[in-house]
């Protein structure tokens, strides 16, 4: 993607005071070509934001989807998160993950729906994450229903205590998730051990569809990295703004 309409990107950085915790967090946020605050938008909400934006290359892949293929205006935020306490704020069973997920829906969206025009309702704001933050994406959602509906993970990180806590759901008829895993997937070692997240991936895809949710599933090529899921992220955006 060279052409340089598309490259002409957007960008804000925000930052936010978090009271749950305790510190601040970063936000980038990308506004569609066009941006007109009269207006309102489809939101899509990233986990990892600085690594959509910089390895996923949202913004680029947004300009493109909007000027050519289409698809109405959006706008991205990305959260980002320090590497160092990733795990315990996106995993279930992290110290920080009420703290981390209490500030992102009591804090982040609203600060969000203060200062730009995103809609509001549940079917216009989409989830996505990568690992882990596809994993916390789902766990937003569970958790928050009036609040999300659809969510976008890219080999996503659901590990036994995740699908403990889908086991516990009786309807999840109201969510609708993109999922995608690569077949070089099987072996893979994360910060709390190694993994098959293909296993992992279609177990919990059989557990959500059991209760109800609507999963478009998807096992490609592809190792656990960005290169893998910046070449995917142009059709999971589209599965939903389409």
């Amino acid at each position: 993607m060279t052409d340089s309409r598309y490259l002409k990107r957007t960008i804000v950085k925000e930052v936010i005071d978090s009271k749950f915790l305790g510190e601040q967090r970063s936000l980038r946020i990308y506004l569609p070509p066009g941006y007109n605050e009269i207006l309102s938008y489809p939101v899509i909400y990233c986990q990892d934001g600085e690594e959509f934006f910089n390895y996923g290359r949202i913004a680029t892949t947004a300009n493109q989807l909007i000027l050519d293929e289409g698809i109405d205006p959006f706008i991205v935020v990305g959260v980002e998160v320090d590497t160092k306490v990733r795990t315990a704020e996106y995993a279930p069973f992290g110290h920080r993950f009420e703290a981390y997920t209490s500030c992102f829906t009591q804090e982040i969206i609203p600060f969000v729906e203060r200062n730009y025009p995103v809609r509001t309702q549940r079917e216009e704001r989409i989830l996505a994450g990568d690992s882990l933050g596809g994993t916390v994406s789902l766990h937003l959602a569970m958790k928050n229903p009036e609040l999300f509906s659809k969510i976008i993970s890219l080999s996503g990180a659901f590990y036994i205590p995740t699908q403990e806590l889908v086991v516990q759901e009786s309807d999840l008829s109201g969510l609708s998730l993109y999922m995608i895993v690569g077949l070089q997937e099987r072996d893979y070692q994360t910060d709390t051990g190694i993994y098959d997240f293909v296993e992992l991936n279609r177990n919990t895809k059989a557990l959500l569809e059991a209760r109800g949710a609507k999963v478009h599933y998807l096992e490609k090529d592809g190792k656990h990295l960005w290169g893998f899921w910046q070449k995917e992220l142009p059709e999971a955006l589209m599965y939903f703004l389409k």
